[in-house]
């Protein structure tokens, strides 16, 4: 799959149907007609999009917890099992617009019945091409996901170029970030679940990453005020709701070429130019001759760690890739 020279990329921001999986689904699918109806042929979706993030306390202290775990069955029954194709109506909405779509989940499966915190990538045929799952779950998230391994931690050809993407904070791992950049990315998906009071800190380190990597980031965050959440839902009361977005697209200047998006949902659409990258590049590039390979080199174990449930001898334990 080749990348043109300009390409128009989408960052969606928009509120999930809380924890309703196939309503999720069928809205995601028309967000991808939406935006490839205004030219995007790559569309980002925010972080844990379908179910939606787990915005509550998510370990109470005792006596309380089990108030915490009311909700998180929620999003366990509501999580994304990709060997029973529950994305099948996103899988056709990219097929029928040729367009990438990386999607956010929580998804469910595999040895343990593991959570994990998921991008997924979908090619221009409905494909499922990728999954990458979050390397390392942030502070109380440890009570909600399992980690991932660095067998998602690759980039891939997009229409819009090599393509690669973190989620949340794992987007300020340094190592992760060298990782993509040493592959050839060209365009990143970050994505985030949209807290106002994160939106800052995200700012600074999307476009920082752009600056850096002299790459093209898409941002993709969540709006969800609480009008969005069930009544019934077991922590409405405690949770607070101020999940306003900062959705948009960066150029590898570190400006903003669409966005950022806030206080609404909405589809921020930008065009990228590879060649930018070229000029950018030939002036700083911290993947090549500047990035003195003589003297760094950096050390990736892509083999596939052990899960629970799974026998130790089905898992490599190591291997180790060099990227100078």
């Amino acid at each position: 799959m080749s990348a043109s020279n300009r390409v128009t990329v989408a960052a969606v921001q928009a509120a999930p149907v809380f924890m309703d999986r196939a309503a999720t689904v069928e809205k995601t699918a028309a967000l991808v007609d939406e935006a490839a109806a205004r030219g995007a042929r790559l569309i980002v979706f925010p972080e844990s999009f379908v179910p939606g993030f787990p915005y509550w306390p998510r370990a109470y202290p005792l006596p309380e917890r089990g108030r915490s775990l009311d909700a998180l069955a929620y999003l366990r029954a509501g999580a994304v099992d990709l060997a029973r194709d529950e994305l099948g109506p996103v899988r056709e909405a990219a097929a029928r617009n040729d367009a990438m779509v990386v999607l956010g989940v929580t998804e469910r499966g595999g040895p343990g019945d593991l959570l994990h915190n998921s991008l997924v990538h979908i090619d221009v045929q409905g494909q499922v091409v990728h999954v990458h799952r979050k390397l390392q779950a942030t502070f109380d998230e440890r009570c909600v996901w399992s980690d991932g391994d660095a067998t998602g931690l690759a980039v891939h050809d997009s229409p819009a170029g090599r393509l690669g993407g973190l989620i949340c904070g794992n987007n300020s791992m340094t190592l992760a970030k060298a990782a993509l950049l040493l592959a050839g990315e060209q365009v990143h998906c970050a994505v985030w679940p949209g807290y106002d009071w994160m939106f800052p800190n995200a700012e600074i380190v999307c476009r920082g990453y752009a600056v850096e990597g002299r790459c093209f980031v898409v941002v993709a965050a969540s709006f969800l005020p609480e009008a969005h959440v069930p009544d019934d839902f077991p922590l409405r009361d405690d949770t607070s709701w101020r999940i306003d977005g900062g959705s948009g697209v960066i150029g590898p200047d570190g400006s903003w070429l669409g966005g950022p998006l806030l206080g609404e949902e909405g589809i921020v659409t930008a065009e990228v130019e590879l060649d930018q990258l070229e000029r950018q590049r030939a002036v700083r590039d911290a993947v090549d001759a500047y990035g003195r390979p003589d003297l760094f080199r950096l050390l990736v174990n892509v083999a596939p760690q052990r899960l629970r449930g799974e026998p130790a001898e089905r898992v490599l334990g190591a291997e180790w890739r060099v990227y100078s």
